[in-house]
């Protein structure tokens, strides 16, 4: 049995951050910004915005669009780094919005590559046949969690939710296979360090900006690079597939430069890739279903297409999946 989506959605906060906007604030420009990341803009949640707001709005247009109702969902997943809180799981806050009372629910945190590893379990999940029908969604509030001081952190990152349903394929669709890596040396090279039991929160973690997410951007950018290639490329192989096969690549949006370049290496057109972090900026977690959503949304992809998720984040980990629509 093959685990297959029935439905995507997703949800973008009204607000709208420009390049422009942040050059009044901090020491940067347009230009700087669009050559280094390919970002033009970012939406930010409102004060009063929570991930699992967002959440919500993404999730019901999932279930509209595979007629899914509520208290048919059988499992809430929702692949988080930025929570409500850090107990309960948000996804118990989804569950409890959207009535799916017959529903469990937990969190998955693996930073901006989550959603791959939430989709991996869902599809086991299916697979196994322990459940049947399964909420997945990845959802970052990034905003509350940055130093709008920090120009190597602010310029990059923006809010949003992206959800699907997934349930048996009952055809050869749906998800061929999962991949999922991690190497936790290289933890720092993106993290948010203070409020867990490492450092807990103290006037001292807050005073320096210990709540905030850090990056050591040079030296992520060369391992995505070289580790991106090499994920897709294992992935095809371990479906004796070549990237010529493929209708679609969504990567993870986090650098134009990184799409760019393992487009390049695998020599795909860039028509044939997801392209949306010029308007929302890296979603972490949220930027592959919203990607899918969009793409699904506009006609690009048709059934029987080959589609290859991929995504790269802190950790590090790095993640993908390969699905025939």
């Amino acid at each position: 049995m093959r685990s297959k989506i029935t439905g995507t959605g997703s949800y973008l906060p009204e607000r709208i951050i420009s390049n422009d906007d942040l050059a009044k604030t901090v020491h940067t420009s347009d230009e700087w910004i669009i050559e280094r990341t390919g970002i033009k803009e970012r939406r930010v949640a409102g004060a009063d915005e929570t991930t699992s707001d967002m959440c919500f709005e993404a999730a019901g247009k999932a279930l509209e669009a595979s007629g899914t109702f509520p208290e048919e969902i059988d499992l809430v997943i929702v692949a988080t780094m930025s929570g409500d809180m850090p107990m309960p799981a948000t996804a118990s806050f989804l569950q409890q919005r959207i009535g799916a009372v017959n529903a469990g629910a937990f969190d998955v945190n693996a930073a901006c590559s989550g959603f791959l590893y939430g989709l991996s379990v869902a599809d086991n999940f299916i697979k196994g046949g322990t459940f049947r029908k399964i909420l997945l969604v990845g959802a970052e509030m990034n905003s509350k969690f940055l130093d709008w001081e920090d120009r190597s952190t602010c310029v990059l990152f923006g809010d949003g939710a992206g959800a699907v349903i997934m349930e048996p394929a009952g055809d050869d669709s749906g998800v061929l296979s999962t991949h999922l890596s991690s190497d936790g040396s290289m933890w720092d090279f993106i993290c948010v360090p203070g409020g867990g039991s490492k450092y807990p929160s103290s006037h001292e973690t807050v005073k320096d900006g210990m709540h905030y997410i850090k990056m050591r951007g040079n030296e992520t950018f060369k391992v995505a690079v070289r580790t991106l290639e090499k994920l897709v490329m294992d992935t095809l192989a371990a479906n004796n597939m070549k990237p010529s096969d493929l209708a679609m690549l969504i990567p993870h949006q986090a650098n134009l430069r990184i799409i760019s370049a393992t487009a390049k290496r695998l020599n795909l057109p860039m028509s044939r890739v997801a392209v949306n972090l010029d308007k929302f900026g890296n979603t972490s977690s949220a930027s592959i279903p919203i990607a899918l959503d969009e793409v699904v949304r506009e006609g690009r992809i048709k059934e029987g297409d080959y589609i290859l998720l991929e995504a790269f984040g802190g950790g590090l980990t790095w993640a993908s999946a390969l699905i025939k629509w």
